[in-house]
């Protein structure tokens, strides 16, 4: 029978000088975690499954042996679900405990927990980790239950949030080894290759080892069961939903209909169910990471409450393997990579409706407004435009930018600026 010890020393091959693999590294992701490090605070690693966050772990443990020469066996790692773990009466501190005594390690340790939200009431034992200053502490984990209102009364002021999301564009061209280019004479000279790349991205989205793929058989096979991992163990299991017929019937039309209003009253009419069933679905899949509500703007709740919702979600390559597609829905696509992208820079965006449409309202920290309409097509139509301009006819706040995000036309329309998508997000992802 193997001890918990062993199956620590397996879980943490650098204790024998053993290689492990730390994969293509996420240099953003990296350099946040570097400057949390010095904090000293736990630092939590959440996103959906599959986006990288067990990488992202390894990729910190051998910063922390090369690059900040912290002994190879002050380091501890936890794989939290696994049963021999989990099944533990008090998982962490055993775990911990064990460590302790048979490494016996001096100085410094890290404490790093994997996928923590397996353990039941993880959050008072890291509570406790921390009180009692056993260490640094990194956790990760797959969904929002990891940040939710307990673990915020528990660990108030004590966390670093590090959000996690399957790959970016200039992420997913470095995976494909090529490095973004920032000069205009060099995007100018690998356009054709660029754009290449972003058809494809729009197409199978960004998890990391479905890019890694050269099959289109097994990229397709991977999505479709992450997919089902995340609705059973995220949804269906945490939530103990017992309507999955009514579940998959929603999720299904959701992720066919992404970037489309909807009401609640319509879901529930066509699902034949109640609307605190259809709001609590989304509101579960809204909590697995895999689907996002987008509000309308307005400028009072009542109004803004009033409106119907918007629907987009995690990877365009997940929402194409489960959903049904009756054309290559390129602007559909389009548009979640930009959702997706003003997520990944900390935005809350909005939509906005008047006589016409602006596709994203963002709000900076100087309080200035931002309007986005995706037209991926190098004929706009007017409505683009006129959109933007009823928009900033009508808004309150100071206008930043209007922009329309174009396939390849570039130019200006008085205060409005279209910018082909590819230069868009490089630029956006560069800051």
């Amino acid at each position: 029978m193997t001890t918990l010890f062993e199956l620590l020393a397996a879980q943490n091959p650098w204790w024998s000088g053993r290689p492990f693999d730390t994969g293509r590294e996420r240099q953003k992701y990296v350099s946040t975690i570097r400057r949390f490090l010095r904090t000293g605070e736990i630092i939590v690693l959440s996103g959906v499954r599959r986006s990288g966050k067990t990488t992202l772990l390894y990729q910190t443990i051998r910063l922390l042996i090369t690059s900040q020469k912290v002994p190879a066996k002050n380091i501890l790692f936890v794989t939290c679900d696994e049963p021999a773990i989990a099944g533990l009466k008090n998982p962490l501190l055993e775990t911990v405990d064990t460590y302790r005594r048979e490494i016996a390690a001096k100085g410094t340790i890290y404490l790093v927990f994997d996928e923590v939200q397996a353990v039941e009431n993880w959050e008072r034992e890291v509570k406790s980790l921390y009180d009692r200053k056993q260490g640094n502490i990194i956790l990760s984990g797959s969904s929002s239950y990891l940040l939710d209102p307990q673990l915020s009364t528990l660990l108030s002021g004590r966390y670093l949030a590090v959000p996690v999301f399957p790959l970016d564009f200039s992420e997913y061209l470095r995976f494909h080894d090529l490095v973004p280019p920032k000069d205009a004479a060099s995007r100018a000279a690998r356009k054709y290759e660029i754009t290449t790349h972003l058809r494809q991205y729009l197409r199978e989205g960004g998890f990391p080892i479905v890019v890694l793929q050269q099959d289109e058989r097994t990229k397709q096979d991977y999505l479709r069961a992450y997919y089902d991992s995340i609705v059973y163990r995220d949804i269906v299991r945490t939530n103990v939903v017992r309507n999955q017929k009514a579940l998959a019937g929603l999720l299904l039309y959701l992720l066919t209909n992404i970037a489309s209003p909807y009401s609640y009253r319509r879901l529930k009419e066509m699902l034949g169910t109640d609307i605190d069933t259809v709001r609590d679905y989304i509101h579960f899949a809204g909590l697995a990471k895999i689907l996002f509500e987008v509000q309308a703007f307005a400028y009072s709740l009542p109004a803004q409450a009033r409106q119907n919702k918007k629907i987009y979600c995690i990877d365009n390559g997940l929402r194409n393997a489960v959903s049904f597609r009756f054309s290559e829905d390129e602007g559909k696509l389009a548009e979640n990579l930009v959702f997706l992208e003003l997520m990944r820079s900390g935005a809350a965006p909005y939509y906005w409706k008047g006589t016409r449409e602006v596709d994203f309202v963002v709000r900076s920290t100087d309080n200035t407004l931002t309007a986005i309409n995706v037209c991926y097509s190098d004929a706009i139509p007017d409505r683009e435009y006129e959109g933007l301009r009823e928009f900033a006819g009508e808004c309150k706040g100071k206008i930043h930018d209007l922009l329309v995000l174009t396939k390849d036309y570039e130019a200006k329309d008085g205060k409005i600026h279209c910018i082909p998508l590819w230069k868009w997000l490089l630029d956006h992802e560069s800051r």
